[in-house]
């Protein structure tokens, strides 16, 4: 891709091309709103994506990225950096050799999420750098920015966007053309690389260093800025709450933090003593003017009631005019529900009918505890379904515990329902337990992307293919049991009841893809077919079977 010299991207959109025109060689991620469109423009503008099974994974090939002196994406949303934080927090001892940015999708106000955590956090724990944009150009710049810094300083780098800045576009002026990822070359490290307790010691020692030179840097680097305005009324703010002060209070001084952690305390001090008055807006927990305070730096933060929920120009407003009053309702918006033809209403009026005890998990699936079906009892995290449920049969009086039932969607069992698969069959409990994973032969609820399960990569080009009921039986399951549902029969109600009666470790995989992408899979079919018809040139092997 040619850019021209203004392009109108989202926050996603400048982020891929950013990483495209810095030379990132190879981008990792798990499909998650509001992140998912980074990898997959990333792979339209020309580069290496590919979908992980999981956020741990998809960090730790980036990771080895890394080491091998490349260039390296990992991106995520904010949820899915408690499944990568492992890595994370070693990675930041180990250092890397060439760059790796990892970006921390934040959903603010939960539009699509089980819950909304200040991933900013994240950074001081693990002892990383962090960095926010609050548009399209700064998710473009920053990015660039990141690639440096991790460079300099041999050290991951946290991106931190919100939903806003990811969906919302904003003209934005590229820097130049793509560029081509560097050759990587391994140079063996081990005290650097192996983390067993005599090299961390020291790597902790140099991780502290690391930070203590970025945070002087930091004090004088152009990441920063500082907006003159009065005297009267200085705000210090980040990210997209910085676009709302401007609207807000466009009189006032304002300091807006791009790199935000560590911070520029010096700078923070002195923006301060030249207010008369100076206030913290910030987006979700109050990371900054926590650490601003702590640094014994007076400053005016929001009120607890403007902690929940996105901030908007309004509410901006109220906060600056110290407004405690309670805040207009929202009016209610249309709630989702499962599509008319989604062979869940299937599972779902069938577990209801039958008064099941239902441990949820995420996905489309998840809109089973609304109406007409609430058929799910419990919804935690990816892949909680299987321990939750396990956990329930064990403790249940004998009755209830065979009406407990886990369902998990087919990318969410590849995702993280593997582990709690060997659970089940590790300790099962007296009453056994039966599993219904709802396969639609895609991720849908993030824009129908591929995974493992479906045999196609992240731009749908064929690959090899994760068989579940394989990985069923050759954990041990004995009763597995592959049905497509379909209205009008009640060959999965007999399945089921069989299940539950059963008394013993069963696996029901409700297989039919996606009403959705019914089309678009007939078209990757088509292709793989011709892909296969074609005799390779070297090899006279088809095309297909060459990984």
């Amino acid at each position: 891709m040619k850019p021209s010299k203004r392009l109108l991207l989202s926050g996603d959109q400048a982020i891929a091309l950013a990483a495209r025109h810095g030379g990132v060689a190879l981008g990792a991620g798990y499909p998650g709103t509001p992140s998912t469109e980074i990898l997959e423009s990333f792979s339209e503008y020309g580069g290496h994506g590919q979908w992980s099974p999981n956020e741990k994974v998809a960090l730790e090939v980036a990771i080895g990225a890394a080491f091998a002196g490349a260039r390296a994406l990992c991106t995520m949303k904010h949820v899915g950096l408690n499944v990568a934080s492992d890595p994370l927090f070693t990675a930041a001892y180990t250092g890397v050799t060439g760059a790796l940015v990892i970006v921390s999708a934040d959903d603010p106000g939960m539009a699509s999420s089980q819950n909304e955590q200040d991933n900013r956090r994240y950074a001081v724990a693990a002892g990383v750098p962090m960095l926010e944009p609050s548009d399209s150009q700064e998710a473009y710049d920053l990015t660039l920015a990141a690639i440096e810094i991790s460079e300099r300083w041999k050290i991951p780098v946290l991106l931190r966007v919100t939903t806003r800045v990811c969906h919302s576009y904003t003209v934005v002026e590229p820097r130049g053309e793509n560029g081509a990822p560097r050759a990587a070359h391994y140079e063996r490290d081990i005290q650097g690389r192996v983390m067993i307790p005599a090299y961390a010691r020291p790597a902790h020692r140099r991780l502290r260093q690391k930070l203590a030179e970025m945070q002087e840097w930091n004090e004088t680097c152009r990441l920063n800025q500082v907006v003159s305005g009065s005297q009267m009324l200085g705000i210090i703010t980040s990210g997209i709450s910085y676009m709302h002060v401007r609207e807000a209070a466009p009189e006032a001084s304002v300091l807006k933090l791009a790199f935000t952690h560590p911070l520029p305390m010096k700078k923070i001090a002195a923006f301060a003593q030249s207010v008369q008055r100076c206030i913290v807006i910030e987006e979700g927990d109050p990371y900054l003017v926590e650490n601003i305070r702590a640094a014994g730096i007076p400053v005016e933060g929001k009120a607890e009631m403007y902690r929940f929920g996105e901030l908007d120009v309004a509410r901006v407003k109220r906060i600056l005019n110290y407004d405690l009053t309670p805040e207009p309702a929202k009016p209610p918006g249309k709630p989702p529900q499962l599509c008319e033809g989604c062979q869940y209403r299937i599972v779902f009026e069938a577990l209801r009918k039958r008064d099941c005890i239902v441990a949820g998990d995420i996905g489309c699936y998840t809109l089973g505890v609304l109406q007409p079906f609430e058929a799910i009892d419990s919804c935690v995290c990816m892949g909680a379904s299987l321990g939750v449920g396990l956990g329930m049969r064990h403790v249940l009086p004998p009755e209830q515990a065979r009406k407990v039932v886990s369902v998990i969607g087919d990318s969410t069992f590849v995702h993280s329902g593997i582990s709690g698969l060997v659970e089940m069959v590790y300790n099962p409990p007296p009453t056994g337990h039966v599993l219904i994973i709802l396969d639609n032969a895609t991720t849908a609820m993030t824009g129908h992307q591929e995974h493992p399960g479906t045999g196609r990569k992240l731009d749908h080009e064929p690959t090899n293919k994760v068989v579940l009921e394989e990985i069923a039986r050759g954990i041990g399951v004995k009763r597995v049991f592959v049905i497509e549902p379909r209205f009008g029969s009640n060959h999965f109600e007999q399945v089921l009841d069989e299940c539950l009666a059963s008394n013993e470790l069963s696996v029901i995989i409700a297989r039919r893809p996606c009403i959705l992408i019914a089309r678009e899979l007939r078209q990757y079919e088509k292709a793989a077919c011709e892909c296969s018809a074609v005799p390779s040139v070297e090899t006279a092997q088809p095309a297909c079977n060459a990984g």
